[in-house]
Order: C-alpha cells, then structure tokens, then sequence
C-alpha cells in the first residue's frame, strides 16, 4: 500500500470537517488554506466522497461541505480504499482487489504479506476520524 495524494488530502479534509462539524457546512477555501492546497484538487476529491455519500454539500453563501455521517463511523481505511485501492502490499493477498500475480507462485512469501496486509488494514479499520479530532 502505498497513498497517493488523493488518499492524503481526502483524509486531511475529512479531519478538518470533522473537527469543525459544530460550526455546520464549511467553505472549501477555509479547507484549502488550512492544508495548503488547491481548490480544484479539494473539488475534484470532493465529488468523490461525496458521490460515495462521505459528506454532503450544501450551496449558497451559507453552503458548504459537511460530513455526511458521525466522525465515529468514517474509518481511515474506508477512505483509503475509496481514493486507492486496496490496503494489501500486493494484489494476490487483497481481500477486496484481488488479482493473481507472480508472488502468488510462493505461499511463504504469500503467508507474509497476508500478516502485512491483516495488520495494516486492522489498525485502519479501527482509526475513525472521530480518533484523529
């Protein structure tokens, strides 16, 4: 597994609303100011989580974006396997990507990678964005 910048700044927006879920929608230029990022990448992303029912937007001078369900129930896996894929370091041990490739030739090194991927994805499942607030 390896998280491209979809991952990381998904992540960092989803922080940022849920930590600020008080003050109701909030405008994506105060997201993309607080993480240094464009507007559109942030847009772009959005339509994403949104299309994936993660937040809601709201339009208007009042309007905005908010999460679409308690911080407490959006896992840092979930998001993750949204933006990229598949949390295993190889697709041949993926639960939910898998495909056949040259290490699914060794069950012993296949045998590793499944500890790796178990790890990695338990540890995830169970971070929320409510943890990171």
């Amino acid at each position: 597994m390896k998280l491209t910048t979809k991952s990381e700044y998904s992540i960092l927006a989803l922080i940022y609303l849920a930590r600020h879920e008080k003050k109701g929608f909030i405008k994506i230029e105060e997201i993309c100011q607080a993480y240094d990022t464009s507007k559109k990448y942030l847009e772009l992303l959005f339509t994403l989580l949104r299309q994936n029912r993660l937040i809601k937007t709201k339009r208007g001078s009042q309007g905005g974006y908010r999460l679409a369900q308690p911080a407490a129930q959006i896992s840092i896996a979930q998001i993750i396997r949204l933006m990229d894929g598949a949390l295993a370091p190889t697709e041949s041990v993926s639960k939910y990507f898998y495909s056949d490739t040259p290490l699914s030739k060794e069950k012993q090194i296949l045998a590793v990678f499944r500890e790796i991927r178990d790890y990695i994805s338990d540890r995830l499942e169970t971070i929320t964005l409510a943890d990171l607030t």
